[in-house]
């Protein structure tokens, strides 16, 4: 299939926010392309974990019962400081089952689902910069096999990931004043591998048996094989000094003998990840950044599949007539997320504090009340529908939050000088 030259919305990035994207506006009626840099089926770095919300979304794109069909899981089961707990997930407004789905198999899926909707596929093309005609986008250029290829569009959704190529060429900078996330993620065989729960270790060790301000995680895939990964929170101030591919090793021999692993761990991948919306410069006149490119990730738990198939899906929305971006996108995404990621952000800061997590760490995990609490508002496993206690303390906190931000979440581009760009 040739190269395509122009089309009505360009989305660079097949992650599951592009296509989501791309599926949605194909579904609009738009003409639409889909281009990433990998040929797929390709790798990411992830958890794999499906929480509830994320389960809720691939059911709006008629993929309920695909990822059913690949296991569930009935909540959490968290660890740490001497107790075990299985939490299930809350339900209300949500589904009240989670997934997990290697990204291999579910961002090609994602991706299909756009295609079958009438999105034409551009693969091995690295979008490198863009062309202009005035402040507005007119053109993405291509690195591809066969030279320079340039796409000319009405409309242009970023998705292109946490390090965000085109977002650097559009202007989005990196706040690292915010906390953010430093992970990794392997895989290995396990006899438990169709657990119907998800494990996290609150309480995790590097190996000088120091306790970190972050997890280790087991997400069981129902097919033979466990995601096993660790997870630290840092600031810019308290930056995270681990190695990871060590600190995963250690994990796993932590988790062997009761998760029955077998072999080594495998396909061993990193990643470093803004989180709670903190990058300016997320959107201009006729383009916009979504999902992870947007510091679109939960930062009590690192998930950002959830949101990238919301912002993929309203963003589709946005893109059917010329009003101006530029203030739409940021106003929308502080509208839908800014209360949550305001306070989790601050949350996030205080457990990269030396001292704190294995002080507070014993006495949350002693109280199934508080843990179940927490699962849910750290999960972000709160919608608008939903108009119980929790919920509401939860929104209530979130605005008083936002309303103290000297930095809030997808702030404007010249709110202050930035501290990094990624």
């Amino acid at each position: 299939m040739s190269t395509p030259t122009r089309t009505d919305v360009l989305v660079v990035g097949a992650g599951p926010a592009g296509s989501a994207a791309a599926a949605w506006a194909a579904d609009a009626g738009h003409d639409v392309v889909l281009a990433d840099a990998a040929v797929f089926p390709r790798d990411k770095a992830c958890g794999d974990g499906l929480t509830p919300r994320a389960i809720a979304e691939l059911e709006h794109l008629g993929l309920g019962d695909w990822v059913r069909g690949r296991g569930q899981n009935r909540g959490l089961r968290a660890a740490g400081f001497g107790q075990l707990l299985a939490l299930p997930w809350p339900g209300g407004s949500l589904p009240a089952h989670g997934g997990a789905v290697a990204r291999t198999e579910l961002d090609a899926r994602i991706r299909t689902v756009a295609l079958e909707r009438g999105a034409q596929p551009v693969e091995g093309a690295r979008a490198v910069d863009v062309e202009r005609d005035g402040d507005r986008v007119s053109g993405v250029v291509f690195d591809t096999d066969d030279g320079p290829r340039t796409i000319a569009c009405r409309r242009l959704v970023v998705a292109d990931g946490a390090r965000s190529t085109l977002g650097r060429v559009l202007g989005r900078v990196w706040h690292r004043d915010t906390a953010y996330g430093v992970a990794a993620r392997a895989y290995v065989r396990s006899g438990r591998h169709d657990d119907e729960w998800i494990s996290s270790h609150l309480e995790l060790r590097g190996t000088d048996d120091e306790v970190l301000s972050g997890y280790g995680w087991v997400f069981p895939l129902h097919d033979g094989h466990v995601n096993i990964g660790v997870g630290t929170l840092a600031t810019e101030a308290r930056p995270a000094n681990v190695r990871l591919r060590s600190l995963i090793a250690h994990y796993a021999e932590q988790r062997r003998e009761d998760w029955q692993l077998e072999g080594e761990v495998r396909d061993v991948a990193s990643a470093l990840l803004p989180m709670g919306g903190a990058v300016s410069g997320v959107s201009g006149p006729n383009w916009a950044l979504v999902g992870d490119a947007a510091g679109l990730v939960n930062p009590l738990n690192g998930e950002g599949i959830d949101y990238g198939l919301e912002s993929g899906r309203t963003i589709a929305g946005l893109l059917g007539d010329d009003d101006d971006l530029s203030l739409a996108w940021p106003a929308t995404l502080r509208r839908q997320y800014g209360s949550a990621f305001s306070i989790a952000r601050r949350l996030a800061g205080l457990l990269t504090v030396p001292r704190l997590l294995p002080l507070a760490g014993p006495v949350g995990m002693r109280s199934r009340m508080l843990m179940t609490v927490a699962l849910r508002v750290m999960g972000n496993l709160v919608t608008e529908e939903d108009a119980d206690l929790v919920a509401r303390a939860w929104r209530g906190a979130g605005r008083a939050s936002l309303r103290a931000d000297e930095l809030p979440p997808f702030p404007a581009a010249d709110l202050r000088t930035p501290l990094a760009a990624s």
